[in-house]
This record gives structure tokens, C-alpha cells and sequence, in this order.
């Protein structure tokens, strides 16, 4: 018995509900003022819109229909649930916010930025930080979030029942801290910044390579700490790194979502506008003297921008610029990265040597790209059968459909001696 084709209304609904996930939840944790009980309602309203919806015309605003819905059934839980009987004086703050006439979607403006200095405050574990700011802004499932972060999904769900907690617990702040309390999260909201950038420019899962909506979601969150911390040169380091990296979101993919690599993208394709936003951001955050990781990043894809083509990329000037990064952060990652662009300033045997020198690979051994770039450099090597294993390994660790075509089509092409 085959399986039933998806249902295409479902399927739409389902796009809207993770596009405005983060908006919504955002504004009814401010409401409500308890992550389980916003994410509960949130969960009801999205069940509501799955019976309602299908077959009618779509809400004019989807995310204020569902924060509507949402706000009614938190009320009814509260009415009807012995544990908030209690909390009469907090009812009653909710009816007359429901009561209040106005457009539900003008209530989400910036509450996102509550909900992630809420999520990055440093009384919780640094994980725990950016997987609930994942959770709950980027409107990931645990699943995806347990494998950004290479964990089981159990664990990974402990992990976000025991933040939860841990915010209610210590009666931690819905708020936009003063700017005296911003240098201790701000590292943390940059990170959570760049990974929900990350999941939507190389999604680790699912049918596409790239989620638009998380990049852009990712960029926009970006904006609004540039604007509130402009003398934060990091901060304007993470914008341009992303502002350049998504300038290339277009041409990294054919019509049929098969993935481009860089060396064969159509360069034309490429967002001038990005590029030129994210290289003045780039300047104006070096001249603060203050280099840090996000800025030295951006000045690696700035270099790619700049170049015409593949073969007249500046791959040493790259390779240079991992190795500081290398200094600044050091992590196998950056060690690997660095023995990539070696691999075209050098030779693909000079890239080799180097990848040895990284010793026992330790967490590389589950690392898709670790596997996926050995095997690209073992190819040009003209090493066949190591390179066949390599391939193997990274398909092994592929969950991206998008991102193991591109694998199976390598590693055919040297099964077959092309």
C-alpha cells in the first residue's frame, strides 16, 4: 500500500506556522509569563488553524489570527485549571489585554528580542541557551536542534524541559536587559544568532539545501542588535558575515534545489546589494580595533565576494585569515577550514598533510563536512579509493536530501572512472 500523498493546504498551513512560530510564541511567553503554557497554547492554535483553515481563504494575518487564538485558549486554561486558580490578579491581566482592541500583529514588534536575552541569560547552561533560543524563536523541532548540536534527541529534550524550568525557577526576566548587563549575553545572543542563520543557509535536514525564512529571520535579528548596541563591532561583524554569506543563498542551488558549489556558481546571480551592505559593515566594525571571531569570518567571505571567479580567489589570503580566527577560537573546525583553502592555495596534497596533522578527529568523526571535504580533497588528489570511503562516510551522516544528491552524483561519477 503506497503512501498518501501530502495534503498540499496542510502542507502551506504548516509553512505559515513555522515562518510565524517565533513571533507569536515570543509574544505569548510576555502574556502568559511561562515557556510550557505559551508553547501549549501555541500548539492548541496551530491545531485550530489545521481544522479551520483548510478550504477557506487564509487569515489577512496569520500570526495575529494564531496569537488571538492562542491568548482565548490560555485564558480558558487558566479558568478552568485548579493550578492557576491562584492566579486571579494574572487572569484578569489577560482578559483585559484580550479585551483591548488592537491588531494582534503590531503586538509582536521586537518581542523577540525579550525572548532572546530571556533565553540567553547566564544563569543557564550555554547550550541550553542557544537550543531554547532555537526552539523557541527559530521555531526548530528538538530533532533539528539535536542534530545542529550532533546529540540524541532525548537528550536534547531533557535539555529544553530543565531551561524551561530553570527560567520559571529563577523568576529570570522577560525583558531587554539595561546596556550594563549586555556584555555578559551578548556573545551567547550572537551565537544563537548565527546558529538559526546557519540552519536556514545549510538546513540539516529536510527536502531543500537552504529555509530562506530562517536566514532572513536571522538577519533581521541581527539588524535590531546592530541598532541597539552601534558601538558593538561584533555584533556588526555577524550582520556582514551573514549579510555576505546570504548574498550566495541564490545561486547555490539549481531550479531542481540541486546543489551549486561554489566553484561552479553563476557569480552574476549573487546579491550586489548584500554585498556591498555587508563589506560597509565589515569596515566600519574593523576600524573599532576590537577583531573578533564574527569579524575575522566576514572578512573570509568578504575575500570570496571580491573575487571574479573560483581560480581567482585569493586562497591564501583565506587560508591566512582561518589561521587567525584558528588563534582566536581554535577548533578542529577552523583547522579543517583552513586545510580547505590550502587545498586551492597549495595543492590537494599539501590539504592532506595537514588534515593528519589534526591528530585523532575525535568529534570530526560525526561532522558531515569533515567527511565531505576530505573526500573532495582526496578526489582532486587523485586518490579514488580513499576518496570513495570518504564520500561514504559524509552520506552516512547526510540528512539534508539536497546535500546527499550532490554526494551521490561525486561519488557515482568516481565509481564510474569519470
Amino acid at each position: 500500500m503506497g503512501t498518501a500523498a501530502p495534503d498540499p493546504a496542510h502542507a502551506a498551513i504548516e509553512k505559515i506556522v513555522r515562518e510565524e512560530w517565533g513571533r507569536v510564541l515570543a509574544t505569548l511567553v510576555g502574556y502568559v509569563r511561562d515557556f510550557s503554557v505559551a508553547e501549549d497554547v501555541l500548539q492548541d492554535a496551530v491545531v485550530a488553524a489545521l481544522q479551520h483553515w483548510p478550504g477557506r481563504p487564509l487569515p489577512d494575518n496569520p500570526g495575529g489570527w494564531l496569537l488571538q487564538t492562542a491568548r482565548r485558549k490560555a485564558i480558558d486554561l487558566y479558568r478552568r485549571d485548579n493550578r492557576f486558580k491562584a492566579k486571579r490578579d494574572e487572569l484578569a491581566r489577560m482578559v483585559q489585554v484580550e479585551a483591548t482592541p488592537e491588531d494582534p500583529g503590531e503586538a509582536m514588534v521586537d518581542e523577540r528580542l525579550s525572548m532572546m536575552f530571556t533565553c540567553c541569560h547566564p544563569a543557564l547552561a550555554e547550550q541550553a541557551r542557544v537550543a531554547l533560543t532555537l526552539r523557541a524563536l527559530g521555531g526548530l523541532t528538538t530533532t533539528e536542534i539535536a542534530r545542529a548540536f550532533l546529540v540524541p534527541e532525548t537528550t536534547m529534550a531533557q535539555r529544553l524541559v530543565r531551561a524551561r524550568r530553570k527560567i520559571k525557577a529563577a523568576n529570570i526576566p522577560y525583558r531587554v536587559p539595561p546596556a550594563h548587563l549586555w556584555p555578559e549575553r551578548l556573545a551567547s545572543v550572537l551565537s544563537v544568532v548565527y546558529f538559526v542563520f546557519n540552519e536556514g543557509y545549510e538546513a540539516s535536514s529536510g527536502q531543500s539545501l537552504t529555509r530562506g525564512d530562517l536566514c532572513e529571520e536571522a538577519i533581521r535579528l541581527g539588524r535590531v542588535l546592530v541598532d541597539l548596541a552601534p558601538d558593538e563591532p561584533e555584533a556588526a561583524g555577524l550582520l556582514a558575515l551573514m549579510l555576505l554569506h546570504d548574498s550566495r543563498r541564490s545561486a547555490r542551488s539549481d531550479p531542481t534545489d540541486e546543489l551549486i558549489t561554489l566553484e561552479h556558481q553563476d557569480r552574476s546571480l549573487w546579491d550586489r546589494e548584500k554585498i556591498v551592505e555587508g563589506e560597509r559593515l565589515l569596515q566600519a566594525a574593523l576600524r573599532a580595533r576590537r577583531p573578533g571571531p564574527y569579524q575575522v569570518q566576514a572578512a573570509i567571505s568578504a575575500v570570496h565576494a571580491s573575487a571574479a571567479s573560483h581560480a581567482t580567489t585569493d586562497w591564501e589570503q583565506i587560508r591566512l585569515l582561518y589561521r587567525k580566527l584558528g588563534k582566536i577560537q581554535p577548533s578542529r573546525v577552523v583547522h579543517l577550514n583552513e586545510a580547505v583553502a590550502l587545498s586551492f592555495s597549495a595543492g590537494p596534497e599539501a590539504a592532506l598533510e595537514a588534515l593528519d596533522r589534526l591528530g585523532d578527529p575525535g568529534v570530526l568523526e560525526r561532522y558531515q563536512p569533515f567527511w565531505a571535504a576530505r573526500a573532495d580533497i582526496l578526489r582532486r588528489a587523485g586518490s579514488r579509493d580513499e576518496a570513495v570511503d570518504a564520500y561514504r562516510r559524509a552520506l552516512d551522516l547526510t540528512r539534508n536530501a539536497a546535500e546527499r544528491s550532490f554526494l551521490e552524483r561525486r561519488l557515482a561519477a568516481l565509481l564510474s572512472g569519470d
